[in-house]
């Protein structure tokens, strides 16, 4: 079999530099037909600006890429052309309109046209999505306004859109993100499927056991640099992270036991209708109370409520002993509670802003007076806090849509922290974020219980909630379930008790 025939897609040589600085240089890449393709590197080391060149929505300085035996590279500038020629991607960052109904969003640019009085046909549109989400195991209301979803569900209409185009290559950024452990199983069960008609996947994620499940071979790029194309069998965990970090991971989370003094946060018999009810822990000054469950739980919705963003039925909080009512963000700052949420990019951070911006956003005054800002104290303490956060930027005034998914990470914890809080709620904190920038973290997260601020940690990969969590708080279906002590917990019992009915 030639080359043409095995590999639909071949990349060589492939180049890309945003104001002088190299994205990528000299990038390779061969896919095969029907296979599942793993690309793997930290945040920054090129994938993103890799794939967006695929599917049109960069142009590359230099290089050559082949699809289906012939080049392409000058062919096509724009994502409906790549969509034309078979090319899909399944953005990290979702790229769906939230006005819009679910069915409207899986067929935006392919409606079906009514010939007179030239309307969109939307009884047709809903219909071919009622089959396609049906068709997948995917039970949401094709009419449903995407803005009223949760953002798992998001991402499978998203996972849905990609699927209905029919590509020859599906480029898959972080899909299971945001998706309960059913979902994955959905996910890798559609894939299967594909794999067999002959679709080729490129795979992006940074769960090493989705890797080892579902990737045939798996090619790493370090600082935008192409390192090397192995099968996946060949691989382990721990010899990929090197690959992909350059050095060794040895311990990912810290190992010192945290001392935990008075307790700084209360919360008894929260309630919110058709959302969670019953909900009663206290967090102490240097602990980490980690919340765990399954998609739909209420985790979330627990954290919204503490911080003020959605209102409560019945229940009290008490912080540091005292009994408070909390019906805003300002509020919860005025008490010391500070919210990194699991949607940094809709909720966490201002894109087209600054790092130094977005970091002081919410601590402005104190870098005020009257309506003019001290910009020489804003900068100042800004640059310590990159620097003790470790932020990868070109400078304090680099539009933060800019860096990398951990770096925004980090931004969003700067903001946080700048106002001083005593509870910090850390809401999947490395969701979509690589090892390295995970191990940076987790060590961030050991350094602020050792300065005594207590921290509630919401998480969906159990490990994470294991390594780093005093006890555990378990949810099933808007309830609370067990608080295990760190000695006890264990995947089974946690599972267990996430699974109740």
């Amino acid at each position: 079999m030639d080359s043409a025939q095995e590999y639909i897609l071949q990349v060589q040589n492939l180049s890309k530099s945003f104001a002088g600085v190299k994205a990528l240089d000299q990038v390779q890449l061969k896919v095969k037909r029907g296979e599942v393709h793993a690309l793997m590197g930290e945040n920054g080391a090129g994938k993103s600006t890799f794939m967006k060149i695929l599917i049109g929505m960069h142009t590359a300085d230099s290089g050559e890429i082949i699809f289906e035996g012939q080049p392409i590279l000058s062919k096509h500038s724009h994502t409906q052309a790549a969509l034309k020629k078979g090319i899909a991607m399944i953005h990290q960052e979702l790229l769906l309109v939230p006005q819009m109904t679910v069915a409207q969003n899986l067929f935006l640019g392919k409606e079906t046209i009514t010939w007179f009085p030239w309307w969109v046909n939307d009884k047709r549109i809903h219909q071919q999505a009622t089959a396609l989400l049906q068709k997948i195991g995917l039970d949401i209301d094709p009419q449903k306004k995407l803005k009223r979803l949760r953002v798992a569900e998001m991402q499978m209409v998203e996972i849905a859109k990609a699927i209905s185009n029919e590509a020859k290559i599906i480029i898959m950024d972080e899909p299971t993100s945001a998706i309960s452990d059913k979902e994955v199983e959905t996910l890798f069960s559609i894939i299967t499927d594909l794999k067999k008609k002959g679709v080729a996947i490129i795979y992006i994620s940074h769960k090493m056991d989705e890797i080892f499940t579902i990737a045939d071979t798996i090619t790493v790029l370090r600082d935008g640099k192409y390192i090397d194309t192995k099968p996946a069998s060949q691989l382990n965990s721990q010899t990929l992270i090197s690959m992909m970090v350059g050095r060794q991971l040895t311990t990912v989370f810290p190992q010192a036991a945290h001392t935990k003094g008075e307790i700084m946060l209360s919360v008894k018999e929260l309630h919110r209708k058709h959302t969670f009810s019953h909900i009663t822990f206290d967090v102490h000054k240097g602990e980490v109370l980690g919340i765990a469950g399954l998609m739909g739980a209420g985790r979330t919705e627990v954290a919204r409520a503490i911080c003020g963003l959605d209102p409560v039925d019945r229940g009290e909080m008490y912080v540091k002993g005292k009994k408070v009512r909390i019906d805003s963000t300002k509020e919860a700052f005025a008490q010391g509670i500070g919210y990194v949420s699991e949607d940094r990019k809709g909720v966490g951070l201002v894109p087209g802003m600054s790092v130094k911006q977005n970091i002081t956003l919410a601590s402005l005054e104190k870098y005020s007076k009257g309506w003019f800002v001290n910009e020489t104290s804003e900068s100042a303490v800004v640059s310590k806090m990159i620097d003790e956060l470790r932020i990868k930027t070109a400078g304090l005034d680099q539009p933060v849509k800019y860096l990398s998914g951990g770096n925004q990470q980090k931004v969003v914890i700067g903001k946080v922290l700048l106002s001083s809080p005593d509870i910090i709620i850390l809401d999947e904190p490395t969701r979509g974020i690589d090892v390295g920038a995970k191990a940076e973290i987790y060590k961030l997260i050991h350094q602020l219980t050792a300065k005594g601020i207590a921290i509630i940690l919401i998480s969906s990969e159990l490990p994470e909630v294991l390594g780093l969590s005093d006890r555990i708080l378990v949810m099933a279906k808007g309830r609370q379930r067990a608080i295990i002590p760190k000695a006890e917990a264990t995947q089974e019992k946690i599972m267990k008790y996430a699974m109740e009915q």
